[in-house]
């Protein structure tokens, strides 16, 4: 008998023991950390790992996670500043960055973030007008993050980012964006319309422009190529005159020029009054007719004076 009691003492005080083992023996995850407290005191803070706490003395009072979490931000109705009501939700990305305060700093840091952004999102949103509200996201949440980081920071957390999700303003402002909208589309397109109907326009004047001015440069090209045609077709006739002139003025002060030139005086006087006399039946005759000799005297002496001899 006294065999089973001693051995139902020992089997109690191993399951004892494993059961103190149990409760005692704490392993943390990964990206996790536990707060632990001695007789309801902060005692440490136990990392990821195997840990063994004092039985009966400490236990693992707060768990916390130290990985990024976000957190739904629900939709409330801000006023802008041009007076319009404004449903908007966002999220909100924060991490635990001292457990020991985020334990004792704050009763429930989530909630009180969360209050937290609402409170400044309404604030933000109420200092622009509703136009605005959609192009300044950006320094919206900005402002968000800031104002949350400078309240979190002596709860040992950390606000990360903050994201509007949707700005759904009433029905009625809806519509009336979407008219305004509307009107400026169509504004925009009268106005490329117009612009490129413009612009053909000017196109087409400088096109005739250009045209009248190359069909002008042509017609004055073809009139200087004429007229210098005609000053060289003038230049070469002279020239050719010139030098029949110079040769017959040569011939004339040859031997036996005057005689051939006398000849050829009297042939064409002859020649000339034979036409006069076929063309009509009546024509006037000089008076000086017969005195022939001395008219061809008068041209060899000419004749010779071109050539630089002393009159006859």
């Amino acid at each position: 008998m006294d065999q089973y009691q001693t051995l139902f003492a020992v089997a109690g005080v191993v399951v004892l023991g494993i059961i103190i083992l149990v409760k005692t023996a704490i392993v943390v995850p990964q990206q996790s950390a536990y707060v632990v407290e001695r007789l309801g005191k902060f005692n440490r803070r136990l990392d990821a790992g195997f840990h063994i706490l004092v039985p009966f003395l400490e236990k693992v009072a707060y768990k916390h996670t130290l990985k990024e979490q976000a957190v739904d931000i629900a939709e409330q109705v801000c006023i802008t500043k041009d007076n319009v009501q404004v449903g908007v939700d966002g999220v909100l990305y924060l991490q635990v960055l001292d457990p020991a305060r985020a334990s004792y700093g704050i009763g429930e840091y989530l909630f009180a973030i969360a209050q937290l952004a609402q409170t400044t999102l309404r604030s933000e949103i109420g200092k622009i007008d509703l136009d605005r509200t959609f192009e300044e996201r950006g320094t919206i949440n900005a402002n968000v993050v800031a104002e949350l980081d400078k309240a979190s920071d002596p709860w040992g957390v950390k606000v990360l980012r903050y994201e509007i999700k949707n700005i759904n303003p009433p029905h009625d402002v809806l519509s009336a964006m979407e008219k305004q909208m509307r009107a400026e589309r169509e504004k925009r397109a009268v106005i490329l319309t117009s612009e490129g109907e413009r612009d053909a326009k000017i196109n087409t004047a400088e096109g005739e422009k250009q045209r009248v001015i190359k069909e002008s440069e042509a017609a004055k090209t073809q009139q200087i190529n004429e007229a210098e045609g005609e000053a060289q077709a003038i230049l070469a006739v002279a020239e050719a005159t010139a030098e029949g002139l110079r040769k017959v003025a040569n011939a004339v002060t040859a031997q036996g020029g005057s005689e051939a030139m006398q000849l050829r005086i009297a042939e064409q006087y002859i020649g000339e009054f034979g036409r006069l006399a076929k063309t009509g039946n009546t024509f006037v005759v000089p008076a000086n007719l017969a005195d022939l000799t001395s008219m061809m005297a008068l041209a060899t002496d000419i004749a010779k004076r071109r050539d630089g001899s002393p009159p006859a």
